[in-house]
């Protein structure tokens, strides 16, 4: 078990979450670490808990308002046990490749797949953190945009990566010097720090130089083609670092190298994990879940217990704004 009290492992998921009462109090302690707080009247003290009731309804002794346990969050109104909900968190954030609406209905036993489709944008919608860090500072930023979508529906998309040095990228360089040795390839000196993916509607200046300004901290350097758009990054105190790349693979690869790996892969995920049949727009959506997992992907199991303390405090669509695509989803702010 981590010291913070959630599992690591998969058997140690099964031990702590053996039903929905386990769930209960974890999601519980989650809400209210200090104890239960009434949301009318702000009083603390242990509530009245009707043991009858199949779902957790909590009674505040002092003004006697009840006050149900997923109120709040993104499991509010849903008849899924939790136990339900905590199994699909689990898949969510600790399987490299996600989900699938249909592969979850299949994990989770689900008899219909449009509550797998809802539950996954409602976990979905717990992976935005409300306040965010900036990217950059002591790191390189690299900035680019990408096409998502088939022939005829592309959306644009764009990215910020940190581009981070190995802790031991000098003592690698010196005693290595060349790729391989012993015939296996070595790890190289940098790699991705963390991401932002956006949905915009176009490759102007106000929409890519406000991602920046909302992604990067100011005094950053910020490493972009020599695309128009960007042109003005100086202006807003951005060390900023163009080059003219003309479609050369090898300058792309030599300038932009993070950013472009991370849309190679986010391209992968959406054909293998859900053949490439995401909405414009629910993209966003998706692009949410891509960050936050990448941002995690070395700690999966603190993504889980992320994934449930945010959604503990988000709100989620419904199924009628989700199907109708009035539902707004939230940019990403994953850290």
């Amino acid at each position: 078990m981590d010291p913070r009290g959630f599992p690591t492992s998969l058997p140690e998921f099964q031990e702590t979450f053996p039903d929905d009462d386990a769930c209960a109090k974890y999601l519980e302690k989650m809400r209210w670490p200090d104890g239960f707080i009434c949301p009318k009247c702000q009083h603390r003290e242990e509530p009245h808990r009707f043991l009858t009731r199949t779902s957790v309804v909590l009674r505040c002794r002092k003004c006697k308002v009840n006050t149900s346990l997923t109120a709040g969050t993104v499991m509010r109104g849903s008849h899924t046990p939790l136990s339900t909900w905590f199994w699909g968190a689990y898949l969510v954030t600790t399987q490299t490749p996600g989900q699938s609406a249909l592969q979850f209905q299949r994990q989770l036993g689900l008899s219909r797949y449009e509550t797998a489709f809802q539950i996954l944008h409602k976990l979905r919608a717990g992976m935005v953190r409300p306040v965010r860090e900036m990217l950059g500072g002591e790191y390189p930023v690299e900035v680019d945009e990408t096409f998502i979508g088939g022939v005829h529906n592309k959306t644009i998309v764009v990215g910020a990566v940190e581009v981070r040095l190995r802790k031991d990228a000098e003592d690698r360089a010196a005693k290595h010097r060349q790729q391989h040795s012993g015939g296996v390839p070595l790890k190289k000196l940098v790699y991705a720090g963390r991401l932002r993916l956006r949905v915009v509607s176009g490759r102007s200046a106000n929409e890519l130089v406000s991602f920046v300004n909302d992604s990067v901290d100011s005094g950053s350097v910020v490493r972009t083609d020599d695309a128009k758009g960007y042109k003005s990054l100086p202006g807003y105190y951005y060390i900023h670092e163009p080059l003219k790349i003309a479609g050369d693979p090898q300058k792309a690869e030599a300038h932009l190298p993070m950013i472009h790996l991370v849309f190679s892969n986010l391209k992968t995920w959406i054909l293998g994990t859900h053949h490439g049949a995401i909405a414009s727009y629910h993209l966003q959506a998706y692009l949410n879940e891509y960050v936050f997992r990448f941002n995690r992907r070395f700690y999966p199991m603190t993504a889980f217990n992320s994934v449930l303390g945010l959604a503990a405090r988000a709100q989620s669509p419904t199924y009628e704004s989700l199907y109708s695509g009035q539902w707004q989803h939230p940019l990403e702010r994953a850290a």
